[in-house]
């Protein structure tokens, strides 16, 4: 993977991380109590693939859990917080992404998630610090996002996703019901995770697939594919590299957007941008039928400011296209496939 990151554009695109999730452990710990790479997976270690993947120009993720055991049985990292942490910096790993099963009691969840963000910072390599602390504790208490951005670099909320637009759809679903609570805690060092990109794989169509790209970008998601990149289709490629989508993702501003208005299938989202500018999403949930027309007023935009006095108007998904230029009291009308977005830039004059 890292090799097809380098070859085929994505590191220039943006993507610098290459990530390996659970399973990549030995079954026990060694005879020092440190964690130990699956030896038939790993035959060199994960300190000689660090070293690989850093010659390409990428970094490198790994994969620990706050309880006795990851979520697929492998050894966790429960008391062994900061034995776990120095392991990781000692390999060269650049991102733990820190799984939530097996912990026990709310307590010793929060507080493990503490204590590993702590031994992280104590190791003095810098290592992105991706959390699963507000999903294991939605069930049974509203979490503290000020508190829990002030350990991790981002965070999920919601269940794993899935190659289908079912999952992508119900992703969308909890964000907007949710979005009073999580919108406004995102921000550099600090962001919500709807989970990964499945563009590229076997379950969304392409319609899905621009929706995913569009609202993750809209959503200031970190962009982690889940794919392989060695069996890409073109389109999948050009989607998932397309430059103007990837830098309302990336925005400097760092605010994440939301949803401004329902109306039957329609959902209209906005994003604000550095420079006076708003990215905003026309999302047609119905999954059957023709392209559906949803025509609204520019002054819902930015709390009546984004067109203010005129703005002009861009298409950036599912195709790059110049719409010119509107005055504070036009209407736009955008015409959506189901299941799919339009993405725009609206840029005030």
């Amino acid at each position: 993977m890292a090799d097809v990151m380098v070859a085929e554009g994505w590191r220039d695109a943006g993507y610098e991380f290459v990530c390996i999730d659970d399973c990549w452990m030995a079954p026990t710990r060694d005879e020092r109590g440190r964690l130990q790479a699956d030896p038939k997976r790993f035959p060199s270690g994960i300190r000689r693939l660090a070293d690989y993947v850093h010659s390409k120009g990428l970094k490198l993720g790994i994969y620990s859990d706050v309880g006795n055991k990851t979520c697929a049985g492998f050894p966790g990292s429960y008391n062994h917080y900061d034995l776990d942490a120095q392991t990781f910096a000692s390999w060269g790993v650049d991102l733990l992404k820190f799984d939530g099963c097996n912990s026990g009691t709310l307590e010793l969840l929060a507080e493990g998630y503490r204590r590993m963000s702590l031994a992280l910072n104590k190791t003095g390599r810098s290592i992105v610090y991706s959390c699963e602390w507000p999903f294991y504790l939605r069930p049974l208490q509203q979490p503290n996002y000020t508190e829990i951005k002030q350990y991790c670099n981002h965070w999920r909320n919601f269940f794993d996703v899935y190659d289908s637009w079912s999952s992508i759809k119900s992703i969308l679903d909890w964000t907007a019901l949710h979005q009073d609570s999580i919108v406004k805690i995102a921000g550099p060092g600090g962001w919500n995770d709807p989970d990964m990109l499945v563009i590229g794989n076997f379950g969304l169509s392409w319609d899905q697939a621009v929706t995913q790209m569009a609202m993750w970008a809209i959503m200031a998601a970190p962009l982690f594919m889940s794919n392989d990149l060695r069996r890409i289709s073109p389109e999948a490629k050009w989607l998932l590299q397309n430059k103007e989508t990837i830098a309302i993702n990336q925005d400097p501003l760092g605010k994440q957007g939301y949803q401004i208005t329902k109306d039957k299938n329609f959902e209209l989202w906005e994003r604000p941008l550095a420079g006076q500018a708003y990215a905003v999403a026309v999302l047609n949930q119905q999954e059957i039928g023709g392209p559906q027309n949803f025509t609204f007023s520019l002054t819902f935009l930015g709390n009546g400011l984004a067109c203010n006095p005129a703005c002009s108007v861009q298409q950036i998904l599912p195709a790059s296209r110049d719409w010119g230029v509107y005055s504070w009291v036009s209407s736009l009308s955008v015409e959506v496939n189901p299941t799919g977005t339009v993405l725009l830039k609206v840029v005030a004059l």
